[in-house]
């Protein structure tokens, strides 16, 4: 589970004075480097052992394209040939359009929008990119055995070109087939129905400890059946699967402790066997090892990209601890029973006793799959419901990352043409970097590791609304918990006024900036932002006889304004028992209810007001990362004597040279 928010980083090719942030500018994306800091520090060891778990995090890049759409290896691997192959005038408006396009299918790891699910819209015709494939040699094109110029173009321009064709990858629509009418490369000939029928009988025999059911396969239908086709090193990725399981292998011979080769050998065991009950034991000790300074996420994780919320995308993550940092993660983490003891939600729902939550603060050093080139500021692990309630979780906030991008974001415009005021344009700046960052580390050490299920209510039973509920459930939590005074008395707020930065920023973006990310006439479908919505219109409603929140009129331009905190706060309060109450018991209705009539539809009105505003200040909405280059220093025996660090690969050249050196599928 991961709070999805990007950020800008420092270019470590400047003096350390001295920032510089965008790498390149397209479309609604910025993309931006990130410094490693504390790299140099690390011992040789540990600075392998980050080289090979960072060549583990590249290899899996063709899985997430495959998981995202079955065509987008080939298109990709077509745009990149007519690209890299077309001696032409590069000039015209018809390639920069090409290369816009691509560099968005690089983006997305698809051919749909890495956060709005729609498919991209290219800005040239179908008879310019067949100008372009006929002008390269035809051995660079992705053809199959037997296929012709002609059949390849037959079968993937459609899916490239016509609107009609795969419009979603992830359709979130109520009263639709999800399954049907979503892209995404997780099921073959199968219904909704069917898909959840099969999961839940697979459920219904799984005890009180259950698999994930689902989480590492492809449900398809063959002859009449339904079969999964398991994805493990023998199966299906086998060859990208096998090329990671060659650089863990690797990094298993420098591990920092026994518990930490433990953990890789039991992933490897895991991409071997395709075993989910391996992967449960693999989850708790990786649980274990808190003792590590380099630390990883390697696998099948997160479950957005699935319309049911069953399979899991392929995502990696390597960092190292942030020791100074991580003392506010470390002091949330030791008084949780506390929070979860005095949380406003009914008693039943609680946990008695919170166990195994651990968090800190890390340093990226390499984003891959699902976490690449778009990643998350916070994570927080792992996603089966009996582990976290028998054995805990551990929850990161992505330092590094958040840092830079607060820095970045001063003086760009954006506070002065929405903030309402001069009151909330001193409160941000005197608090929201610190609220903005407790928050996270709130929702991601606390908000998600607490309450529990009721006994014998299934962990999917909200299905296609399972993640938003969710998220907000964490947000919320987080939430309720900024004006605490036990906050202020653990010196992680400075005082109590602190928190209303958090809640103003909150409501600000809930209700009206976000919007900037959705389609003129386009509902609300990524489950972060329909939870930050549904938080945000509820209190607003729920509040509005006491006018504790109001849109309101400046200066002919519409603002967010709070009234009253303290009420605000109580709010808040009662959301997050109902969240919990239905999370709990398990209430597929209640969900629905609650999530499309506040978290789904836009003001129309409101919607083109923002746009419109947010256009003026010239600012991409969606920020992505090109990663650093490692490389080995070797003797003349082979053996590695340091491992450098590189800032200065440009966005178009890393994705080619992927696309070149871990291509395994």
């Amino acid at each position: 589970m991961k709070a999805s928010r990007l950020f800008l980083i420092h270019n470590d090719m400047c003096d350390k004075d001295h920032f510089e942030y965008t790498v390149d500018r397209f479309a609604d994306l910025q993309l931006l480097r990130y410094r490693v800091n504390g790299f140099d520090d690390l011992s040789l060891r540990q600075k392998t052992l980050v080289y090979y778990l960072s060549e583990a995090a590249l290899e899996g890049r063709d899985i997430l394209f495959d998981q995202n759409g079955k065509y987008n290896l080939r298109i990709r691997r077509l745009l990149e040939a007519v690209y890299t192959g077309y001696q032409g005038d590069r000039a015209t408006d018809g390639f920069r359009a090409l290369e816009v396009y691509l560099k968005r299918v690089w983006f997305s790891n698809g051919i749909h929008h890495h956060y709005a699910c729609d498919k991209f819209v290219p800005g040239f015709p179908e008879t310019y990119l067949r100008e372009l494939v006929d002008s390269v040699d035809v051995s660079c094109l992705p053809l199959e055995e037997g296929e012709t110029v002609e059949t390849m173009c037959g079968k993937l321009f459609p899916v490239i070109f016509d609107p009609s064709v795969m419009p979603k990858r992830v359709n979130q629509a109520d009263g639709e087939d999800l399954v049907a009418t979503s892209a995404a490369n997780y099921y073959e000939g199968v219904t909704q129905k069917e898909a959840e029928d099969f999961y839940g009988e697979m459920k219904a025999r799984g005890g009180d400890r259950p698999v994930m059911y689902g989480m590492n396969s492809r449900l398809v239908k063959e002859d009449g059946m339904l079969k999964e086709q398991v994805w493990k090193a023998d199966g299906m990725y086998g060859p990208a699967i096998r090329k990671i399981v060659g650089w863990l292998e690797k990094a298993e011979t420098v591990a920092e402790n026994d518990t930490q080769r433990k953990v890789i050998r039991l992933l490897v065991e895991f991409y071997r066997t395709g075993s989910l009950k391996v992967f449960d034991e693999y989850s708790i000790e990786w649980l274990k090892d808190t003792a590590s300074q380099v630390d990883f996420v390697n696998g099948f994780i997160e479950s957005y990209g699935d319309p049911l919320g069953l399979k899991a995308s392929w995502e990696s993550i390597v960092n190292f601890k942030d020791m100074e940092a991580t003392r506010r993660t470390e002091t949330i983490s030791v008084h949780a029973q506390w929070f979860e003891d005095h949380s406003p939600v009914d008693a039943r729902f609680r946990k008695e006793r919170v166990k195994g939550v651990s968090a800190k603060v890390i340093t990226a050093a390499m984003l891959g799959g699902d976490l690449y080139p778009s990643t998350a500021i916070g994570i927080n692990l792992p996603n089966s419901n009996w582990i976290r309630s028998v054995h805990g979780s551990k929850s990161v906030t992505i330092g590094n990352l958040i840092e830079a991008y607060n820095k970045a974001a001063r003086g760009n415009g954006f506070r002065e043409e929405f903030v309402a005021g001069e009151e909330e344009k001193v409160l941000l700046d005197k608090y929201a970097d610190l609220t903005d960052s407790l928050h996270t580390d709130l929702h991601e050490c606390l908000g998600h590791g607490s309450g529990k299920l009721l006994p014998g209510v299934d962990p999917d039973a909200l299905k296609a609304y399972g993640s938003t509920i969710e998220e907000a459930r964490a947000d919320l939590f987080g939430l309720y918990y900024l004006p605490d005074a036990k906050l202020v008395e653990l010196e992680l707020t400075p005082d109590a006024e602190a928190y209303k930065a958090g809640y103003y920023s909150y409501m600000m973006n809930g209700l009206m900036t976000q919007l900037v990310r959705i389609e003129p006439g386009r509902d609300v479908e990524e489950a972060h932002m329909r939870n930050r919505q549904l938080i945000a219109r509820w209190a607003l409603e729920h509040g509005a006889a006491d006018k504790v929140v109001e849109l309101v009129r400046r200066d002919g331009k519409t603002c967010v304004r709070v009234n009253d905190y303290s009420r605000l706060r109580h709010l808040f309060g009662e959301l997050l028992a109902e969240i919990q109450r239905i999370k709990s018991e398990g209430d597929l209705e209640a969900a629905r209810q609650l999530v499309e009539r506040y978290g789904v539809k836009v003001d129309p009105k409101l919607h083109k007001e923002v746009l419109a505003r947010y256009k003026a200040l010239n600012l991409a909405p969606y920020k992505g990362f090109v990663n650093p280059v490692y490389t080995a220093v070797r003797d003349g025996e082979g053996r590695i004597t340091d491992v450098t660090v590189d800032y200065t690969e440009e966005y178009a050249g890393q994705m080619l040279r992927y696309s070149r050196d871990y291509s395994n599928l």
